[in-house]
Formats: C-alpha cells, structure tokens, sequence
C-alpha cells in the first residue's frame, strides 16, 4: 500500500511517501525552490517522491493532508467573535485568502494533484489528518518503541497547541490537548518577535542567545504571562499579546512590563537586555516542558516519551528533559515541525485510517534511516552537472576522497560536503554540510562571518563518532539527528581566569571554553549529533579519518547554506554556493575542488542573495 502525505499552505512545505509501513522518501519543498520555508504547494517534492519509487500519481492508494481546513476557518471564526470588535483588521487581511484558497482546500489540492494524473480521484483516495495527530504519528510510528507517550507541542494547529498522545503497536489516540491561544509555541514566538527576530524563523536564534544572557526576566514571565499549573497545563495573559487581534506577536502593555519597545532588526543593535530576555523565555520553557513532562509520567507511567511539533526542536529543552530522567528513553522525531506533518499524515493513513500493521525497527533503532530521505546524485550525474556549471574538479577514489577531505579539515579549511541522500528536517546532518576543525579558536567566528554571513553569536554543532561521545561530552546514548544538547565533558573544559568570568554578554564569545572551542557554547554545551557507521559509513569513515590525523573524532557541523537560503540540494547549488561564499574546498560525491582553481568569474556575492532569516 502507497500512501502520500502532504504538508502545505502555512510553512514548510514537504511531501512523504510511504509504502508498506516503511519510509522511502521525504522532503521539503524549499529545498527544490530554493525559497526558504516555502509555503506552496510542494510540486516538487511530490515530484520528487513519486520518482525515488518509481511511481505515478495513479499508482498511490491515498493522498494524505496534514490537517483539516475547515477546523482552522472555525478558530478564525470563533476567534474574531470572542475578541470582537477589536481584531478586525488582522481579520479582514485574513478572510480574502481563506475565502479564495484556504476554506476549499480540497478543490485547491484536487486540482494541484490532477496536474500529476488528471484522472486522479480525489474524492475517494484524499483524506485529511488533524494537525496535532500528524505530529504525533511522526513521532511514535517511526520511533523505536512498541508503547510510548506522545508530546506535541507547536504554535497552533486546528485548535490544539500541546496534545498527549498515547501509541501502542499501530494505534495512537489523543488523551488530553491545550487549545488555541494558550500556546507555548506563540509564547516563544513572541519573545522571538519582541527581540527583532523573525517569526517562524528566528525562534533557534533566540535559544541561541540564551547562554549570553541571565534569566533575569523568568518570574515577571510567570508571575504576568503565564499561569502555570503543576501538571505543566497553562494559560497565558492574553492582554500582553496581540496575535489573536491584531498584525504583531505583542502589545504595547507587553513591552511596558519588560521596560523597553520591541527591537527593530535593522536599527537596534542586540544588547545585554535582549541576551537576558531570551535566557528567561528558554527557561521559562524549560520549566513548561519539564513539568508537562513529570505531569504525563504521573498520569501515564509511560516508560517511553516521543517528542513532535516545532517546540520539540527545543534542544536545550530536550538535553535536560533527558538528563532529569523523567523517562527511560526519548525520541524526537527529526523533522518535528510542520514539514514532518506530512511525514506525520502518511502514517497516519496507512495505519490509523487503514489500519495496517506497524513493525517496530527493534535494536533501539527507529525507522527513519538516518533521515536522509532526500535526493540523491549518481557519480556520473555529479560530474555532468559539474562540469555544466563551469567547475574545475578532480576524480578521486573512494579512500582517497576521505583522506583528502580529513586533510583539509586537519588544515583548518572550510570544506561544504555533499553526499548520499539530502537530509529530511531543518538540521544538516553529514549528507548537506558545511565541515570545519572544532579545535581551531578562530573556526566559529569564521564560518560565522564569513562563510555563512550570519550573527556572530550562534553556535555551531559537533558531529562525534558514535563510540566517542562519552570521551568529549556528558551524554553517553544516541543523538544522530543533533536534537539534544549536552556539557562539554569536564576534562575537555578550559578554567577561565577570573577577568574572563566577570565578562558579560557577546563580550564572552571570543574566549575559547574547551579544547573544542569552535563547537563549546558560552554555558559549556553543545549541540551534539552523534555518528553511526550503519546510517551514513562514509561521513563516519571522513571523521574516523580526522581522528587518525588529530585525535579527535568529532568535527564542526552547520547546515550547507548561507543566511536565508535553504539548505542545498543538488550539485549545481552546492557549487554555486561555494562560489558564493569563502568556503575552501567542496566535496561531491569523489568530485573534489579547491577554490583557487575555480574559474574567477563564475565567482557570486551569496552574502546579499537571500533574504534575511
């Protein structure tokens, strides 16, 4: 049985195909478009599905959308008469696309879909999953457990914004969920706009900036915006927002409390306010997460958690819910939000609608393969389209190729690393990379700055040797989709001197914390993936190779892309994306290139090409 799922119309487009119960194929539609969190309808990404299994539209049982429109029109409807008169203008901007589009979305998809197979019959293979059910069965069917609990978290779907989900075998039931406003999801996204980041996009900045920063701010939080019960369910203040009423996350009174106006990102510099503003939401919504959590155990006894929606990309939220050992084991599914929908909605129809059999991957390990289920790229057809592009390239052996590219790691180079399937989810995970030295104190402010043209606080991820991760972090367990942070092991971590520690704010950036200093936060943590052999053998195989140069087998890892592109996909944006920015050495497939032998006018100012994220 062949079942397609499909997220779209909001952000993150993506399309998933599944067959027989197992994933074949997954990805974003921005990765094909080249726009950043596309929102259209993923033409692309269906495309690209249907030929990864050699398939037609025809050939599929079911076409399965992420969530149910008329659900949503209901909560615009009902959220404009308890607010009324106020709200009206965000309401009158809404309606003409939800009257022109979005209320008959099942005409809208019934017609994007016969350009794939104009004989398609909607009416009876298109059905449609609840949001925060898509979010659950892309969180539990995939996992590695037989029974777990399910905790989503996002925005807003339908209604829900927090659910508990309970999955046995192939069955999965919401128990209990939070609705509409009353949202942790809104509550970080209002902190992300009130500090001048972009909504929907920005959220990871702030958690970024976080360790810059004292949580100076978490009982005003809790003691104004958020009423919080010990079970971890919540209300929020609505007088302090504006995003049921009004154009903007906030409100005037909002800012009065915090004792400033909301940054403007292209007048206001970032200041010690802001650093303490963003470390007192992140703890505020570690505090939220924790105590939902100790709430569902209570109520559950549930040994296994799965985490979904896009507050599980939380993953400082994540690494300390792991090392409170609220549950035996947790798994979060690696495109937790909106694009994992349609992920979410395809096993939601093969085994909830159709009521399939679910089998369970066993050995601890889940069903996601890695999550490259993207595209990949032949040899031969790297080399074509290389050479299109105007690349100057060599061919090297499979050996050769990994020992070259240690080498240029070892020397401290930028190298972009393309290889195998594209990656399914917001994180590059060795298949779409751009690679660097974690040893060198200059790595992260270079890669930064100058490679990928973004602010200079954010960090950047380690990818370590699965058997190695206990040598250099505090975190001895599987973390292969960089979802959970963990400390610098103790050993690795630098004394700072006492001028060091009376630093604040970004003035803490510049001083190096751990023999890793290019991948070791201000707080001591990072971002860790860890690396598996059976999963992706040749990225393993690159960092076994630096380790035998260096001793250290774990490398910098940050998604291959400049700010405010999409990560890349093909061979012809990997390379226009190394001329467009100062990365060193490319590596695709066994092509090999250095960028002092590349052609000077194919050379592209990348730093200006996108808009800002």
């Amino acid at each position: 049985m062949r079942i397609l799922g499909i997220s779209a119309l909001y952000h993150d487009s993506a399309c998933a195909l599944v067959v027989d119960g197992t994933v074949v194929a997954a990805a974003q539609e921005e990765r094909f478009s080249r726009k950043k969190h596309d929102a259209g309808f993923p033409e692309h990404a269906i495309a690209y599905c249907l030929a990864e299994a050699g398939i037609q539209l025809n050939d599929v049982d079911h076409v399965v959308f992420y969530d149910k429109p008329f659900l949503k029109f209901e909560r615009l409807l009902e959220t404009y008469v308890s607010f009324a008169p106020k709200g009206f203008t965000s309401f009158k901007a809404a309606m003409p696309v939800w009257l022109k589009e979005k209320l008959f979305q099942k005409d809208l998809l019934s017609r994007e879909l016969k350009r794939f197979a104009n004989d398609f019959d909607w009416l009876n293979k298109l059905l449609f999953a609840e949001h925060h059910l898509s979010h659950a069965a892309s969180a539990f069917f995939p996992s590695p457990f037989e029974d777990a609990a399910v905790l989503t978290m996002d925005g807003v779907g339908e209604w829900t914004t927090t659910s508990l989900a309970m999955g046995s075998g192939n069955r999965l039931e919401i128990h209990k969920e939070l609705h509409f406003p009353h949202s942790l999801g809104l509550l970080y996204s209002a902190f992300t706009y009130y500090t001048g980041f972009k909504v929907n996009s920005g959220e990871y900045k702030l958690m970024g900036l976080a360790p810059y920063g004292e949580p100076k701010y978490t009982k005003l939080i809790l003691d104004n915006l958020v009423d919080l019960k010990e079970d971890g369910s919540f209300r929020l203040d609505q007088s302090y927002f504006d995003y049921c009423t009004g154009l903007t996350m906030t409100n005037d009174r909002f800012a009065a409390l915090f004792g400033q106006p909301v940054r403007r990102a292209d007048k206001d510099q970032l200041t010690q306010f802001h650093m303490d503003i963003a470390a007192s939401i992140q703890e505020v919504t570690e505090i939220i997460v924790s105590k939902l959590c100790r709430g569902i155990k209570a109520e559950t006894g549930a040994k296994n958690l799965c985490l979904a929606g896009g507050v599980a990309l939380n993953c400082v939220a994540n690494g300390k819910i792991l090392r409170q050992g609220i549950f035996d084991n947790i798994w979060i599914q690696p495109a937790a939000g909106d694009a994992g929908g349609a992920l979410g909605a395809a096993l939601a129809g093969y085994h909830l609608f159709k009521g399939q059999p679910r089998q369970v991957a066993g050995n601890g390990k889940d069903s996601m393969k890695g999550s490259y289920l993207g595209p990949v790229f032949e040899q031969a057809d790297i080399e074509a389209r290389l050479t299109q592009a105007g690349a100057r390239f060599s061919v090297l052996g499979e050996d050769e190729v990994i020992a070259a590219t240690a080498q240029a790691l070892a020397d401290e180079k930028a190298v972009g690393w393309m290889q195998g399937r594209m990656e399914f989810g917001p994180r590059a995970l060795g298949g779409r990379s751009i690679l660097g030295d974690p040893r060198s104190p200059s790595m992260q402010k270079t890669l930064n700055l100058k490679v990928k043209y973004r602010e200079s606080f954010r960090p950047f991820a380690p990818s370590v040797l699965r058997e190695d991760v206990a040598e250099w972090f505090d975190l001895d367990g599987d973390s292969p989709y960089m979802l959970l942070v963990a400390p610098v092991a103790e050993k690795h971590r630098r004394v700072m001197t006492e001028d060091e520690n009376k630093l604040f704010g970004i003035d803490k950036l510049n001083v190096p914390r751990s023999s890793l200093p290019a991948i070791t936060h201000v707080d001591y943590s990072a971002r860790v993936q860890t690396i598996h052999a059976d999963t992706n053998p040749r990225y393993h195989a690159l960092i076994s190779a630096f380790k035998g140069l260096t001793g250290c087998g774990v490398v910098v890892n940050t998604s291959f892309n400049v700010r405010g592109e999409p990560i890349v996909c093909t061979p012809e944006d990997a390379f226009r994306c190394f001329m467009g920015s100062e990365i060193e050495v490319l590596v695709v497939g066994n092509c090999f290139l250095k960028k002092e032998e590349q052609d000077e006018g194919l050379k592209l100012d990348y730093k200006n090409a996108f808009e800002l994220d």
